[in-house]
């Protein structure tokens, strides 16, 4: 008896879908990344023009006599004007951001006691970026009285 042996030529209908199902997975794999990867890059898009914003305004107060600083004290820069640059101008293209600032005096010897002592060299400045009406970053710093 002679018998004659099979070969395969093709793959079974299991082995194309266990195929299928492994690709399919690793196309919904990279999709969820590119969403994952938009959405960060939107934060840190955002969390960079905070920051920009924040520096115009540091600028700003560092241009100023200290004297004139008070005056910056509960402004808010924000829509329809928008937020300002350095050079107090409107800064059209950011319409959706606002800048809120805060200048408190200071204690000489403890910076993180607020007091109402008029006398103290140093305030203390705060900037918060809000976008849409929603806080996404604040900084604070210090600034001295030096001519005095």
């Amino acid at each position: 008896m002679n018998r004659k042996l099979q070969t395969k030529n093709g793959f079974t209908l299991i082995e194309v879908l266990l195929a299928m199902i492994l690709v399919g997975l690793a196309i919904a794999s990279l999709l969820a990344a590119a969403g994952s990867f938009t959405t960060t890059n939107a934060a840190g898009a955002e969390s960079t023009t905070a920051e920009f914003l924040i520096e115009q305004i540091r600028e700003l107060t560092t241009m100023k006599a200290y004297n004139d600083l008070p005056a910056f004290n509960g402004k808010t820069y924000s829509h329809p004007n928008g937020p300002i640059d350095s050079n107090g101008k409107v800064l059209d293209n950011f319409a959706a951001y606002s800048q809120r600032i805060t200048v408190e005096n200071v204690s000489d010897t403890d910076f993180t006691a607020v007091g109402d002592d008029l006398t103290s060299k140093f305030v203390r400045v705060t900037v918060k970026i809000f976008l849409n009406s929603k806080e996404i970053s604040s900084e604070s710093w210090i600034r001295a009285n030096i001519g005095s």
